[in-house]
């Protein structure tokens, strides 16, 4: 373990309100925005809800909570963490590689999201200028062609974005990370019963309920079991380091399970109440709801165009988005940043810069791979958006998931995990071990290799 002096020199959260804000952050991302509520309205609806709380019960919960046990135990980089907890195992130091692996993980990921995200700020921007009032569907889908052809545009966005999670990540814990969240998670459910509020009023909000929580038992096939599991394990954020880090932070009196009851519980709340903010508006404009971009970019804009306040609608959307995406991605860049700090003694300043050039250079692949590189394939097959997209997510995130619950289930001392999981009660602890050693692992490897069937 780290010396006695490290571990007091470490920041802390300030409170555990701090540490939920934070890491509801990171778990809250586009995702739960566009792809929750088109998922369940197209897996069963009600049913497909059930499924996914209860795989977020038996198997995201568990997860999260092993993960924030190896980083409040390690209170290092991931990296250093897990090289450190093996030796306190009598375990092969071979598995810091799976810091690596979250490294690795979270520059691709990082360096797509910045493009992405770049995105909202340009529809934000175009939101304000009042572009789509009274505009039609044409010239609203000439806004979003134009944006992925302009190379330029897009760096430019994709610039800001990086910039603004780089520096919130630069000053540091308390000052940068913290103070965001404190705001910009209340502000995004502000928005959120705000835009619900007003989809309630305007829009067609019984359709969009029935869309999204009809009760069809015959609905429920395999594929939509698959979507709803790998929903459940993924939208928790775990398997890169983020939350690891986040936990290396975190004070030894913080009941784990209480907090990450409390964090999953928003994570669904937010994605729950997207669904109900975006599908009355668009069913109220006999709208097909998609997934992807294609809902924030084309559909939603559309929808907006002709209704009343839309001007004002359109940028608390676009705002809504920009934070979801923001709290995301400052977690993705700290586990980085950490590791610099830690592993070869850069500042954090420096290391900021450092990690932020380095992404924002990768993610200018995922710019010019809609224009100047649209035409290049990978193997003749994918393109390259599809394969800085795809590989993180559909094949490192589930391998270091799947190790995380080995590593905490069966390489870490029973003593050691015991301690760090602190709950008195017996049965839970069982029911957690349970989970931990035996039903997540299983589910991700299920959703591991649906993914390529």
């Amino acid at each position: 373990m780290l010396d006695k002096q490290s571990k007091q020199s470490r920041s802390l959260w300030t409170s555990r309100f701090a540490f939920i804000m934070a890491t509801a952050g990171a778990a809250v991302g586009l995702g739960n925005v566009w792809k929750f509520p088109y998922m369940a309205g197209n897996n069963g609806g009600g049913v497909f809800v059930l499924a996914y709380l209860f795989f977020i019960l038996v198997i995201g919960i568990p997860a999260m909570i092993a993960e924030l046990i190896i980083g409040r135990r390690g209170r290092q980089n991931p990296v250093n963490a897990l090289a450190t907890l093996s030796v306190e195992a009598n375990a092969s130091t071979s598995w810091q590689g799976l810091g690596w692996l979250g490294a690795l993980t979270l520059v691709l990921v990082l360096s797509f999201y910045s493009v992405v995200a770049g995105w909202s700020i340009a529809y934000l921007f175009y939101a304000i200028e009042g572009i789509f009032v009274q505009a039609g569907p044409n010239e609203i889908m000439n806004v979003w062609r134009n944006l992925l052809d302009s190379p330029l545009a897009l760096t430019l966005w994709h610039s800001i974005f990086m910039f603004i999670t780089m520096m919130v990540v630069a000053l540091g814990v308390n000052a940068g990370i913290e103070r965001a969240a404190r705001w910009m998670m209340p502000g995004l459910f502000l928005i959120l019963i705000v835009l619900v509020i007003y989809a309630a009023i305007e829009g067609n909000f019984k359709e969009a309920f029935q869309f999204l929580f009809s009760f069809r038992p015959e609905d429920l096939s395999a594929r939509a079991v698959i979507d709803a599991l790998g929903q459940a394990f993924f939208s928790l954020a775990t398997g890169a380091g983020c939350i690891l880090i986040y936990g290396s932070y975190l004070s030894k009196d913080t009941d784990l399970v209480k907090t990450v009851m409390i964090i999953s519980v928003l994570d669904v709340l937010v994605a729950i109440l997207s669904g109900l903010a975006i599908f009355p508006i668009v069913f109220s404009h006999h709208l097909v709801p998609q997934g992807g971009p294609g809902l924030m970019f084309h559909v939603l804009p559309i929808a907006f165009s002709h209704m009343p306040g839309s001007q004002i609608i359109g940028t608390l959307f676009f705002v809504l988005l920009l934070f979801a995406a923001w709290t995301s991605s400052i977690s993705m860049g700290e586990p980085l940043v950490a590791l610099a700090q830690e592993r070869w003694q850069i500042s954090r300043g420096r290391g900021s810069f450092y990690v932020g050039l380095f992404a924002w250079v990768v993610g200018l692949a995922s710019v010019f791979s809609f224009n100047l590189w649209q035409d290049v394939k990978i193997l003749d097959r994918w393109g390259i958006f599809q394969v800085l997209t795809d590989l993180p997510i559909n094949i490192l995130l589930p391998i270091g998931a799947f190790l995380f619950c080995i590593f905490v289930g069966w390489i870490m001392k029973e003593s050691d995990v015991r301690e760090e999981f602190g709950v008195t009660s017996v049965p839970i602890y069982l029911l957690w071990r349970i989970g931990i050693r035996y039903l997540a692992p299983l589910g991700i490897i299920i959703v591991f290799i649906a993914n390529f069937i």
